[in-house]
């Protein structure tokens, strides 16, 4: 129970709020348009209830400049100024290229030259 008046208590869950947003490096890419994370876990994330009332189902999740994933998310729950999605699927993305599916000769030429 709270004994504060409902602005006061409207004005100190908006100033939360503007803390995550500040606080967080975690964004989420969708449609052309970036959205800060407020909170991650491993099978989802939330975002500010202004920010998500239109987010499409394809997102990609960043840490900074750094691409975690990409993955299809479903609307979860809202509960007061946060709405969290959960994944349906996440599929990480590697910086590497995948290794090779095939035997490699030893003697085989590194590079190819162009014709001269």
């Amino acid at each position: 129970m709270s004994y504060l008046p409902q602005d006061v208590r409207d004005g100190l869950e908006a100033a939360r709020i503007a803390r995550l947003k500040t606080r967080s490096r975690m964004r989420v890419r969708a449609g052309g348009h970036e959205f800060v994370v407020l909170r991650h876990w491993e099978t989802g994330f939330a975002l500010a209830a202004e920010d998500a009332a239109s987010l499409p189902g394809r997102v990609d999740l960043y840490d900074g400049a750094r691409h975690l994933c990409q993955a299809l998310i479903l609307a979860s729950t809202e509960d007061r100024s946060e709405r969290a999605f959960e994944f349906k699927y996440a599929t990480p993305v590697a910086d590497t290229a995948p290794p090779a599916d095939f035997a490699r000769d030893r003697d085989a030429p590194v590079a190819l030259l162009p014709p001269a």
